[in-house]
């Protein structure tokens, strides 16, 4: 009679905690996977995107049509007036920017600022799995939540950031909290991640990002929010990335 209740308890605590015994189960790499995939790496995913910015008592305010596709995406800004029809594309690990302005698409970096604390690498997807080395560190508890934490260091010199310390829901697989340092090790901006969204991939919900908060390490005062429309999934056409069509998007 005990060794059946021995083993029922056993099965319970194996299978009946759900979430929480597979994510025991996952490598740091497969974390990183999953949280990615709420914050945009998929086969195929659209959204809006409004980002508010506010600098030393300056607000300013953009907004966005993105496209995702794995790591690559497409995204063109239709407001403010100024910047309307401007188009970013990461492709292939490069970045290039195209405006009615230029005569042909230009490189630029996934650091370089947008507006606010918000770089070009920080408006799609991320692919922390592959882009860097995680390093387990101590789990933590964020806002109630048991979280892995991890030292992540970049494996590749084209990423946005050099080193992040990432907090990742332990229930939920979803990045929470990011702070992000210079190679030296100086801490510049931190952020926090919100997921009301929710995509089914393989017939299963997951939550999918819907706000991003990030603030300034160094001015209290400066804070920049993004903002994510509901996600629509679906195939993303092949001409959306082809750089050769690029400037004629912007003509």
């Amino acid at each position: 009679m005990f060794n059946a209740l021995l083993a029922l308890l056993t099965a319970f605590l194996v299978f009946g905690t759900g979430i929480c015994a597979f994510s025991q189960d996952l490598t740091p790499k497969a974390i990183l996977v999953r949280a990615d995939e709420a914050r945009g790496n998929l086969e195929g995913v659209k959204w809006e995107l409004q980002i508010i910015s506010v600098e030393s008592g300056r607000k300013q305010d953009r907004e966005l049509e993105v496209k995702s596709r794995g790591t690559e995406f497409f995204a063109i800004l239709k407001a403010p007036p100024k910047v309307r029809g401007q188009i970013l594309l990461n492709l292939d690990r490069n970045m290039w920017f195209a405006s009615p302005s230029i005569r042909k698409p230009v490189p630029v970096s996934p650091r370089q600022k947008l507006v606010g604390g918000a770089s070009y690498g920080d408006i799609a997807s991320t692919n922390y799995a592959e882009d860097y080395d995680a390093a387990p560190l101590d789990d933590e508890l964020v806002n109630g939540e048991r979280c892995y934490v991890f030292d992540l260091k970049a494996n590749k010199k084209d990423v946005t950031y050099d080193r992040i310390k990432y907090w990742v829901s332990k229930e939920r697989l979803v990045g929470v909290q990011a702070e992000y340092f210079t190679v030296s090790g100086k801490k510049f901006k931190s952020a926090i991640f919100e997921y009301e969204h929710e995509i089914i991939v393989n017939e299963h919900r997951r939550p999918f990002v819907s706000k991003i908060i990030i603030q300034d390490s160094l001015l209290e005062g400066n804070i920049t929010t993004m903002i994510f429309s509901e996600p629509v999934l679906g195939k993303v056409p092949d001409s959306d990335f082809d750089l050769n069509l690029l400037l004629m998007r912007t003509i």
